[in-house]
């Protein structure tokens, strides 16, 4: 298979390892759970006040059930 390309850890860039896909390491896995754990991963959009999150997932929105 020539030609083809190793994928790349996403954390440092490096080839990954099968073991860890698709991570190259435990280290590069756990930095990326961290990250995860930390909020240090954002989608970008308007922020969401505790009440109208508490709205939405109790259904009570005024909306007869309606997601």
């Amino acid at each position: 298979m020539a030609g083809t390309k190793s994928p790349k850890c996403p954390v440092c860039g490096n080839a990954a390892v099968e073991k860890w896909m698709p991570f190259c390491s435990a280290g590069c896995k756990d930095r990326d759970l961290l990250q995860w754990l930390g909020n240090g991963y954002k989608i970008p959009g308007q922020a969401v006040s505790p009440d109208e999150l508490a709205e939405h997932l109790t259904g009570d929105s005024g909306r007869n059930g309606e997601v």
